[in-house]
């Protein structure tokens, strides 16, 4: 049985193709077997998305924007580099949690195209909270802070993969599950850029980002019996709205 590498620099190409729609020199079939041990690069793609919006917000800020729309702006160009990949997560996890009565017809109604009322409302929800958030940031901290955001979004997704798969088919299932090294390797960058950006103000940065994942997974594994994509997806919007949260409250105090 072959071992594999911790790192490979390749696996950082996998992240991208993975979580974005970007056009990156990745070889498929090299990343398809490096899916779980490659999420020690999520927070990389994570912090360059971030780091991206940061930008676009910056530059709107400066031309005179209203700090509400330089946050839509911001979110705005993360949805298109991802294709709103996790927005959907939590549209359709709210769908099918609110609407099925079992796990079966949740599971159903997850898997359908189509948006219902739970899942508009709890989009609308967490972008309007996620836009509130950005807006409240000062200027200065703007890309390092969405950078970090975003590098510990993906850092508390690749661990919600530890959880067993509701299902054997679907994307996360066939990614499979990570190691704690891989995860572990990843939290780390996340959480040097973290204290980088909000060094005396981390402990309610990582307690306002665990909080409301820890709740919703706990909901997720006794209605589904685990993880899915969508939940996965819902897990990293929940994490970046609580880190945004977080990171509003300790700059601001």
């Amino acid at each position: 049985m072959t071992t594999q590498r911790l790192i490979e620099m390749h696996d950082i190409w996998a992240a991208a193709s993975l979580l974005t729609r970007l056009p990156v020199p990745v070889e498929h079939e090299r990343a398809g077997l490096r899916a779980a041990q490659a999420v020690w690069a999520w927070p990389i793609v994570g912090a360059a998305l971030g780091a991206a919006a940061g930008i676009v917000a910056w530059t709107l800020l400066s031309l005179g924007a209203p700090t509400l729309l330089c946050a839509v702006g911001a979110l705005a160009l993360t949805a298109l580099a991802t294709g709103a990949l996790h927005e959907d997560g939590i549209a359709d996890c709210a769908d099918g949690l609110g609407g099925g009565n079992t796990k079966e017809r949740a599971m159903a109604i997850m898997k359908d195209s189509r948006i219902g009322a739970f899942g508009a409302v709890a989009l609308m929800l967490v972008l309007l909270g996620r836009a509130a958030a950005i807006s409240e940031l000062p200027a200065s901290q703007l890309i390092a802070s969405l950078a970090a955001v975003g590098a510990l979004s993906r850092t508390v997704m690749a661990a919600a993969m530890r959880l067993p798969a509701a299902r054997n088919g679907g994307l996360s299932a066939g990614v499979g599950r990570p190691s704690w090294m891989s995860i572990g390797l990843g939290s780390g960058l996340a959480l040097a850029l973290s204290v980088l950006t909000v060094s005396n103000g981390l402990p309610v940065v990582l307690l306002s980002t665990a909080m409301p994942v820890v709740l919703f997974l706990g909901y997720a594994q006794r209605r589904l019996g685990g993880q899915t994509g969508d939940v996965l997806g819902a897990t990293q919007q929940l994490a970046e709205l609580g880190a945004l949260t977080g990171i509003a409250i300790a700059l601001s105090t």
